[in-house]
């Protein structure tokens, strides 16, 4: 599915202008622990923009619907484990460092799912 492949795309340039912010445009603004939260921001999502991209592909080569529920369930974990993690390095809210947990959650299913998918592919 197309879509798959340009939300990954699309997370992969935030990705980057991310990391270039917190590198270039807060390195003076927060403590050494709040950018190193940041920076595992950074890290997770590209790890899981390469896996949204990997299941696209896979959804596309195999038309097995579970990659596209792996796909989505990654999109997730980006949006609550690093996002999450964005907003508690800028604002140092716990509250927010609490969300990060079922993010984490989010990608672990992602991975499961695709794991599952990949048990169904004829080789």
């Amino acid at each position: 599915m197309k879509l798959l492949l340009m939300i990954g795309a699309i997370s992969g340039f935030i990705t980057v202008a991310l990391g270039a912010f917190g590198a270039h445009g807060l390195e003076n603004r927060l403590s050494e622990k709040m950018l190193q939260t940041w920076e595992k921001a950074v890290q997770y999502q590209m790890f899981h923009t390469m896996a949204i991209f990997i299941a696209g592909i896979l959804l596309i080569r195999t038309e097995i619907g579970m990659f596209q529920g792996a796909a989505w369930a990654f999109l997730i974990g980006i949006v609550l484990f690093s996002g999450s993690l964005y907003i508690y390095s800028l604002t140092s809210a716990k509250t927010f460092a609490m969300i990060t947990p079922v993010g984490g959650l989010a990608f672990l299913v992602g991975w499961a799912i695709l794991a599952y998918g990949i048990t169904r592919m004829t080789l």
